[in-house]
C-alpha cells in the first residue's frame, strides 16, 4: 500500500506536469489526423520540447512508482510522439526527394576528406597509366584486358580507334540493352567498393588505381594517335557522373575501412555501425548516379555525335554535381 508521502508526491508530480502532457497529446492527434504540415510554426517549435519533457517525466514516474494507469499512459503518448517527431511523414516520392536534396549531398560533405583521398588514388592510377603506356605502348596490354579493350587496342590503325568514338552501332532498342549493361556493371562496381571497406579499405584503394590505370592507358593510346580530344568527349559526357560516382562508392568503402581501423574508444563493431548509416547513404546514392551515368552512356553518348556538345553536357553535369555536394551539402549538415 503506498505511504502517504508518496501519495503526495505522485499528486505534486502530475499536478506539476500534467498540462505539458496535455499539450503533447493534442500535437500528436492532430499529427495523427492531419500530418505534420498541418502544424503551425509555433506548434512545431513546441512539440520536440514537450516531447522531451514527457519522457523526462516518464523516466520519474518509474522511479517513484506512481499508479499504473499513468505509467501507461506517459508509456503510450511517448511511443505515439516518438513517431510523430522522429518517423517518416511523407511517401516514397518525398523520401526520394529528401534523399537526393538533403540526405545524400549532406552524407558525401561529411566524408569529403575520404572522397578527395579516392580521387587522388584514382588520378595518381590515371597518370601512372598513361605515363607507362605513353613510354612504351606494351604496358597498353598489362593495364586493358581484352574484355576491355573491345577492338581498341595499339595493333589498330587510327581510323578504326576513331570509328567507335562516332559510330552508334545499335540497332532499334539495343540502346536500352545496352544502358542496362551498363548500369549493372557499373553498380556492381561501385557495391564492391563499399563492400571491400570492411578489409579496412586497403582492396579499395588497390580497385581505384587499377581503374585509374585502364583509364590512363586509354587516354595515352588515343593522344598518340591525335585522338585525344574526340575521346575526352566521349568520355567526358558520362564521365564526370560516372567517375565521380565510383569515387563516392570508394570514398563510402573508406568511411568503413576507416572505422574498422580505427574504433577509438568504441568497440570496433559498433563503430562502425555507426559510420556504416552515413557511408551506405553515399553508396545508395552513388549508385543511383551510376544509373544516370549509364543514360548518359547507353543514350545521349551514342545519340550526340558532336564533340562539342558532349563536353557541355559533362561540364553542366558536374558542375551540378560539384554544387550540390558543396553548397546543398554543406547547408544540409549543418
Amino acid at each position: 500500500m503506498a505511504t502517504p508521502d508518496l501519495e503526495l508526491k505522485s499528486s505534486a508530480f502530475r499536478r506539476e506536469r500534467e498540462a505539458t502532457w496535455r499539450t503533447l497529446e493534442r500535437l500528436v492527434e492532430k499529427v495523427e489526423k492531419k500530418g505534420v504540415s498541418s502544424l503551425s510554426p509555433d506548434e512545431l517549435l513546441v512539440l520536440p520540447s514537450v516531447y522531451r519533457a514527457t519522457v523526462s517525466s516518464l523516466s520519474v514516474a518509474r522511479e517513484i512508482t506512481l499508479d499504473r494507469s499513468l505509467l501507461d499512459y506517459l508509456e503510450s503518448l511517448a511511443t505515439r510522439a516518438f513517431f510523430c517527431v522522429y518517423g517518416s511523414h511523407g511517401g516514397f516520392l518525398d523520401t526520394l526527394v529528401r534523399f537526393i536534396s538533403v540526405d545524400f549531398p549532406s552524407a558525401v560533405w561529411r566524408a569529403r576528406w575520404y572522397v578527395l583521398v579516392a580521387a587522388m588514388v584514382l588520378a595518381i592510377g590515371t597518370a601512372t597509366g598513361y605515363s607507362l603506356t605513353s613510354s612504351n605502348t606494351e604496358w597498353f596490354y598489362t593495364f586493358v584486358s581484352d574484355a576491355y579493350a573491345d577492338g581498341r587496342t595499339p595493333g589498330h590503325s587510327t581510323a578504326e580507334l576513331r570509328a567507335p568514338l562516332f559510330e552508334t552501332g545499335f540497332a532499334d532498342g539495343a540502346l536500352q540493352i545496352f544502358a542496362s549493361f551498363l548500369f549493372s556493371h557499373n553498380a556492381s562496381i561501385g557495391i564492391l567498393c563499399f563492400a571491400l571497406g570492411f578489409a579496412y579499405g586497403v582492396p579499395v584503394f588497390l580497385l581505384l588505381f587499377g581503374n585509374g590505370t585502364l583509364l590512363g592507358a586509354f587516354l595515352a593510346l588515343y593522344v598518340q594517335r591525335g585522338l585525344g580530344i574526340e575521346l575526352g568527349g566521349w568520355l567526358f559526357i558520362h564521365g564526370t557522373t560516372e567517375l565521380l560516382a565510383v569515387v563516392l562508392a570508394a570514398a563510402s568503402g573508406l568511411v568503413i575501412g576507416h572505422a574498422a581501423a580505427f574504433p577509438g574508444q568504441m568497440s570496433r563493431k559498433d563503430r562502425i555501425v555507426q559510420k556504416g548509416r552515413s557511408a551506405s547513404v553515399i553508396a545508395i546514392g552513388a549508385i543511383l548516379m551510376l544509373l544516370i551515368a549509364s543514360i548518359l552512356e547507353g543514350f545521349g553518348r551514342q545519340l550526340v555525335q558532336d564533340t562539342a556538345i558532349r563536353y557541355l553536357i559533362g561540364g553542366v553535369a558536374l558542375s551540378l554535381w560539384a554544387y550540390c555536394f558543396t553548397a546543398i551539402g554543406r547547408g544540409g549538415s549543418r
